[in-house]
């Protein structure tokens, strides 16, 4: 476990930037081997908005990279945050906790309060109006967007008090993770159920791309499912039965155009209906 927070507490940005192509490569892959559904499409075309807001994500977090590392190095220097103010631990124990809250802080209560508040909504609706989810829709995020999980991830690294080796093991875990759980593949029901008691898995977010409420507003999970267990926004939907989209955008040449993508946070509220 040393070894691993040695390493993660100075990555390349070579190695984080292999992660993200490397994630998207093999599941793009993957897809076409073992297919949940059998997409009736352009597979570079539905990638080009997709991977246009994957580059803007990395711009954005790249920018604003040494504010979290100057972050994460006060809190380790005043000994600041949750795990810093526990009893002492194993070091294992430790980093598990703090991935354990940055995946809420970072990911579940980020995610949860844009589904909520309005014009959050909105904004994030970019990533729920794809109609094709594959690999590519895991970074499909309005720039707006990301900034908005840029301050909740800080916000975690702040109040928890991760120091930068964490903070960059749970971006590269939730990285692949959220390239994993939005892939077009298809893993035994069985298989995926029991993970689904651990971590998100593939089907269980899905469900969460289901075009009807309540499934819309459930399974907001990233990496661990505990937090949607815990507090009570899981909920199952056989695969078979997934429909992607929003029902209130319900124009897929619209919500596959770059132009209108951009323009979407800005358009009247529309909330999901339910089934």
């Amino acid at each position: 476990m040393e070894t691993i927070i040695n390493y993660f507490e100075t990555i390349p940005s070579l190695h984080r930037s292999i992660i993200l192509v490397g994630g998207i490569t093999f599941f793009w892959l993957l897809e076409g081997a073992l297919p949940l559904f059998n997409f009736k499409y352009h597979k570079w075309k539905h990638a080009f908005p997709n991977l246009f807001f994957t580059a803007t994500t990395v711009v954005i977090n790249f920018a604003l990279a040494f504010v979290l590392l100057k972050t994460a190095d006060w809190v380790q220097t005043h000994q600041f945050g949750l795990i810093n103010w526990m009893p002492e631990m194993p070091l294992a124990l430790y980093v598990l906790l703090g991935l354990l809250l940055l995946d809420f802080f970072g990911a579940y209560l980020a995610h949860f309060i844009e589904h909520k508040v309005s014009y959050l909504w909105m904004i994030h609706l970019v990533h729920h109006t794809d109609h094709k989810v594959d690999t590519t829709t895991a970074n499909r995020h309005h720039p707006l967007e990301s900034l908005i999980r840029f301050a909740f991830t800080l916000f975690g690294v702040f109040i928890i008090g991760t120091p930068i080796a964490i903070v960059m093991l749970y971006q590269s875990m939730s990285l692949i993770f959220t390239q994993l759980t939005h892939a077009n593949i298809r893993m035994p029901k069985k298989l995926d159920k029991f993970l689904s008691y651990f971590i998100v898995s593939p089907d269980m977010h899905k469900i969460h791309h289901h075009y009807q409420l309540p499934y819309t507003d459930s399974n907001y999970g990233n990496i661990f499912s505990i937090w949607d267990r815990l507090l009570g926004t899981y909920k199952y939907l056989d695969r078979e039965k997934i429909v992607y989209g929003v029902d209130t955008f319900p124009d897929e040449v619209s919500n596959s155009s770059l132009k209108e993508l951009l323009k979407q946070p800005f358009q009247g509220y529309r909330k999901p209906t339910n089934s």
